[in-house]
């Protein structure tokens, strides 16, 4: 569920013919690397959470209110941007995806919402802006989130990925009792299967992407509790200040090696000039 490397552009430089204009995609190429830091953002958005919630003791709501802040500021970063700027994309992924969590987890803790109903509701919202989405531009495809437009349904669609993700990894945990290793591998499994199904069965390219985005979100879950979590409880017992720690140096290292190398920076499109 890759795309090949395509020309790296100079955000701001003249490549456009005349007459055109250039328009940048404002999400990255599709690599092994995007999908290693979306899941250790995935990761890092359960451990933040719980750390937030539990040791600094903001309580579900407290910690709502601060991430969808800081959420809202980053955001607000991300459009005023011209082009893809890695560190500001993933950080609006991590926050994005502690927030996406708590909107699950208010429902099910604080609202008493039983999890079938959160994953239907979910499932059905994202439905639903991905038909608004698609009826509006004709295109899922996130190669080209380069107008204002698609890049806010590409941001409401990833919060409710990771909304749907958590409730979905929650209810699958719980009936099925399987404990975080063994769903972390459930989860590994499914993901497999959608590569497969993509490479070898021509499943589409889209469809496949949104599939394994969501399915990330648990997979990224159980190995953040499987590490953070108590050895009598299942885990490993690292908690989830040195997890969310560890997780994050990874993040700020790769982020900084994209940073640098451009190595996920798609091509620049021309589109016609206005009038």
């Amino acid at each position: 569920m890759t795309q090949e490397t395509s020309r790296i552009p100079v955000a701001g430089s003249a490549t456009a013919a005349p007459g055109r204009r250039s328009r940048w995609n404002k999400v990255p190429e599709v690599t092994v690397y995007f999908w290693v830091i979306k899941v250790l953002c995935t990761t890092v958005g359960e451990t933040a959470a719980d750390l937030l919630n539990q040791k600094a003791g903001l309580g579900l709501t407290g910690v709502s209110v601060l991430t969808s802040a800081l959420l809202a500021v980053v955001l607000v970063v991300q459009f005023r941007t011209r082009a893809y700027r890695a560190a500001v994309y993933w950080t609006a992924v991590a926050l994005i995806s502690v927030v996406g969590t708590l909107i699950s987890d208010n429902l099910t803790d604080n609202m008493g919402v039983p999890l079938e109903t959160s994953t239907t509701v979910f499932a059905v919202v994202l439905a639903v802006v991905f038909g608004i989405w698609y009826r509006r531009e004709r295109t899922l495809s996130i190669h080209s989130i380069d107008t204002g437009a698609r890049e806010a349904f590409y941001w409401l669609a990833v919060l409710f990925t990771f909304a749907l993700g958590t409730a979905a990894g929650d209810l699958v945990a719980e009936r099925m009792n399987l404990g975080y290793w063994l769903s972390a591998v459930l989860f590994a499994l499914a993901i497999a299967a959608v590569g497969v199904a993509h490479f070898a069965l021509g499943l589409d390219a889209v469809l496949s992407f949104w599939i394994a985005y969501i399915l990330t979100r648990p997979l990224g879950a159980s190995a953040g509790d499987y590490l953070s979590q108590p050895t009598g409880d299942g885990g490993l017992g690292l908690g989830t200040v040195v997890t969310s720690a560890l997780f994050l140096a990874v993040i700020l290292g790769l982020v900084t090696y994209l940073t640098v190398t451009r190595k996920d920076v798609t091509e620049e499109r021309a589109v016609p000039a206005a009038g």
